[in-house]
């Protein structure tokens, strides 16, 4: 489940923080999606997910406003991956 992984990449133990984290991982996913344009699959091991849990981290540690600056190759990167499996899908 997505909720433990990124329990367990943040090193939190315990399940007091378990609604804040859900809606931190909601929040990152709108973002991404929304700065590739696409349906993404965070389940999967890849970019997607390894951004998910960047924004994750960032997000948890009040410091989501550094999130794309720091991230601006990945996210090019997987802008990229995004537009190009949308052209392959209409052909």
């Amino acid at each position: 489940m997505l909720l433990d992984e990124i329990k367990d990449y943040l090193r939190i133990t315990g399940n007091d923080e378990d609604t804040i984290l859900e809606n931190t991982i909601l929040r990152g996913r709108t973002h991404l999606e929304g700065l590739t344009g696409t349906t993404l699959d965070f389940e999967s091991e890849g970019l997607a997910k390894s951004l998910l849990f960047d924004y994750c981290r960032y997000a948890y540690n009040n410091a989501s406003e550094y999130f794309e600056e720091n991230f601006a190759g990945a996210i090019l990167r997987l802008q990229l991956q995004s537009a190009v499996m949308e052209l392959e899908n209409q052909n």
